[in-house]
Parts: structure tokens; C-alpha cells; sequence
């Protein structure tokens, strides 16, 4: 049995449904009953990640573990996962921990969250991914009122990702003992602008849509009541100081995997319903 936190997210939710397709048996973690878009053959399991001790009727009879980071109790999360004799845990991290800057609040609370995995006592593997481009989705809102989209950090490429990849990643590593261990960064294919991804999403559309860039004195404006201010400095210091380069394309997914990691243009026809 595997069990996947954060089963409706982007990845969690593509996990669920690789393991679904391929037969094996998978719970879903899930904060309350019922859980929406599952497969019928997926067991859905109420707990909460920032409480330890209700995670034990989910963890029964697990093999291994998709886990998500940040949360309160990482380390009481993990001895959990150790109580239940869990033979593996995948955790999604992010191409940020490489750096070990703790005064980032995003980094720290990666870095924390692998450290606490390094800890634990079971056989883990990290996922660091560069940033999805699921992320995207921030923009179908205005689209459906506007063809114009208008977007933070125009200038900086991102070689983002499909959760899609980082799902067939994790489902690929799980309960494989040749992954102990082991840290595997993740990028899609291409660094990308946001007005690359807006001219790939006007073709994939069918739409005339145009491009705005926002200053960082706009940016941080539209970020201040929706986002923790730390996590707002955290952006910053990533992408107007250069503290992140996240426009590196890596070889993983393909040495992985045996093909190429999927593109924008896949990403955006896959979703298109969701701007229309």
C-alpha cells in the first residue's frame, strides 16, 4: 500500500491516478470526507499532516509514502511513519534546498523538512523540482474576463515543470530500494518567460492574449493580504535578487524515465479548459 499526502494537489493527485493506472494499491490522504475526483479504487483516509498522532489509521499496512513538506511537526510526522513500519518515504522538496539559505523562509522550511527525513530513520528519497507549471493556473481568473495577462518577474526564465512528471518521478522511485538515499533534481524541458508561456497558451487557445510585465513595486502590492510577507520576501530573494537560478534544465526525468520530460505546449493543451 502507498499512501499519498496531498492527493488533491497537482502532484499528489496525478500520483494517485499513475498508481491507480498501474494497479497498485494507493490511499489517499485527505483533510475531510468526501474526497473529491478520486479514482473509484483509490481508499480515501481523513488525517492532517500538522497532526501527527491522527495519521495512524492512514499509515496502516503502508509500504511507502509521498510526503509533502512545510508542515508544523515534520520530525513527528516522520516518527509516526517509523512507528508503522514504513519502508520508504519520497519527499517533495524543491531545487531551493540546494542552496542552504536559511534566511529564506522557503528554503528553511525545505531544508528542514528533508533534514527532519534524513533523520528519521527510514529509507527516503528527495524530489527537488524547479517550479511547476501548474503555477499557471494563477491565471485563468483574468482570463475569463481579459486577454491581457499580467504577471511578477518578467524577466526571469524558469525551466518549470509538469506535475505530471514529478508524479510518474515519485511513482517510479517508490519501494525501490535502488533510490535510497538519493536526491533527484527535476526541470521541464525549456527556461521560459511568463510571455513565452502567455504566447504558447494564446496558440494552444485559439486567443489574441497580450502580455504585461508588473514592476516589483506592482508585484508586491498584489502579493501584500495574499500571501505571508515572509514568503513574499522569500520570492523576492529568489527571482528580483538572483538568489535562485531556476531556469536550469536538468537530464533527470529523462534518465529516469526514458523520455523526455513533457513540454509547456503539453502542459497547456492538457488544461485548456481550464482558461476557456
Amino acid at each position: 500500500m502507498i499512501l499519498v499526502t496531498g492527493s488533491t494537489g497537482h502532484v499528489g493527485r496525478e500520483l494517485v491516478a499513475r498508481c491507480a493506472e498501474a494497479g497498485r494499491p494507493v490511499r489517499a490522504l485527505v483533510r475531510k470526507a468526501p474526497a473529491d475526483a478520486l479514482p473509484d479504487s483509490v481508499e480515501a483516509v481523513v488525517g492532517d499532516l500538522d497532526r501527527p498522532e491522527l495519521l495512524r489509521p492512514a499509515l496502516a499496512g503502508v509500504r511507502g509514502v509521498f510526503l509533502l513538506p512545510g508542515y508544523a511537526d515534520m520530525p513527528g510526522v516522520l516518527a509516526e511513519i517509523g512507528r508503522a513500519g514504513v519502508g520508504h518515504v519520497v519527499l517533495l522538496s524543491s531545487v531551493a534546498a540546494a542552496d542552504g539559505v536559511m534566511e529564506n523562509a522557503i528554503t528553511r522550511m525545505m531544508i528542514e523538512s528533508e533534514t527532519a527525513v534524513r533523520g528519521s530513520g527510514v529509507p527516503w528519497t528527495i524530489l527537488r523540482p524547479s517550479g511547476f507549471m501548474s503555477n499557471t493556473f494563477q491565471w485563468a481568473g483574468g482570463l475569463a474576463v481579459s486577454d491581457v495577462v499580467e504577471a511578477e518577474f518578467p524577466d526571469v526564465p524558469v525551466a518549470m515543470i509538469d506535475p505530471y512528471d514529478i508524479a510518474a518521478v515519485a511513482a517510479h522511485v517508490l519501494l525501490d530500494e535502488a533510490h535510497f538515499g538519493l536526491t533527484h533534481a527535476l526541470s521541464g524541458p525549456e527556461p521560459l518567460r511568463p510571455a513565452d508561456r502567455v504566447d504558447i497558451l494564446a496558440r494552444t487557445l485559439g486567443r489574441d492574449l497580450r502580455f504585461r510585465g508588473l514592476s516589483d513595486e506592482e508585484a508586491r502590492a498584489r502579493m501584500e493580504g495574499a500571501v505571508p510577507p515572509q514568503y513574499i520576501d522569500a520570492f523576492f530573494r529568489y527571482y528580483a535578487d538572483g538568489e535562485l537560478d531556476d531556469s536550469i534544465v536538468r537530464p533527470t526525468v529523462r534518465d529516469l524515465l526514458g523520455r523526455a520530460p513533457r513540454t509547456f505546449q503539453q502542459w497547456a493543451t492538457a488544461h485548456a479548459a481550464a482558461f476557456s
